[in-house]
């Protein structure tokens, strides 16, 4: 974890009413109910001014939403950076969580097992973790992906496709999102054959 010394100050809900969404802020860095003694940066999930009663609440940089009611003593309340205020640790970053979908060939429990050994070896093995597992047998092939407008009419041409991955794996696609107003095509690989004449 690595944390940097910020000079801050505690605002009132009033200060807070004043702030936009692009204004840096520090909230705690609490995060799933685990407590940091430390502040993350943030910003505000929607303009101060339409502050309605209850609390603020902001997005740390790290993607955690913090509920604040500044003036409550008991919370750690909402903080700007000043050079005026006070001493504050401010969480700078806390690694990297992966969430990994592995292809394996010939996969069996012996393989994964020894890949996860592998894998706390090279990280620390209080570092990786086994989140949620799951062995799904899948067929050695690749798809193409293509995205298409997701009201396109049927029988038409490829103009309207948009190639979004090649050579890829047909289980990775539960892993993708379509651009929003598209939808994914699935298709069996197809090589491309670059015929243009040379010399």
């Amino acid at each position: 974890m690595n944390t940097e010394k910020a000079t801050a100050r505690r605002l009132t809900a009033e200060e807070v009413s004043e702030l936009g969404l692009q204004d840096e802020i520090f909230v705690s860095a609490e995060a799933d109910g685990l407590p940091l003694d430390c502040y993350a940066p943030a910003f505000l999930t929607k303009p101060g001014k339409n502050f309605e009663g209850g609390s603020f609440t902001a997005k740390t940089v790290f993607g955690e939403e913090i509920h604040v009611l500044p003036d409550n003593a008991e919370e750690r309340g909402i903080w700007v950076a000043d050079k005026t205020g006070e001493e504050i640790e401010v969480l700078q970053s806390a690694g990297v969580l992966l969430n990994l979908a592995l292809f394996v060939p010939n996969g069996n429990k012996e393989s994964l097992d020894s890949l996860y050994a592998a894998a706390r070896d090279a990280f620390g093995a209080g570092i990786v973790q086994r989140w949620s597992e799951e062995a799904v047998a899948v067929p050695d092939v690749k798809v193409d992906l293509f995205e298409e407008p997701a009201r396109g009419r049927k029988n038409t041409n490829n103009q309207n496709r948009d190639r979004r991955a090649l050579d890829i794996y047909p289980t990775r696609v539960r892993f993708l999102e379509p651009s929003e107003g598209w939808k994914f095509v699935v298709e069996p690989h197809k090589e491309i054959v670059d015929d243009t004449p040379t010399i």
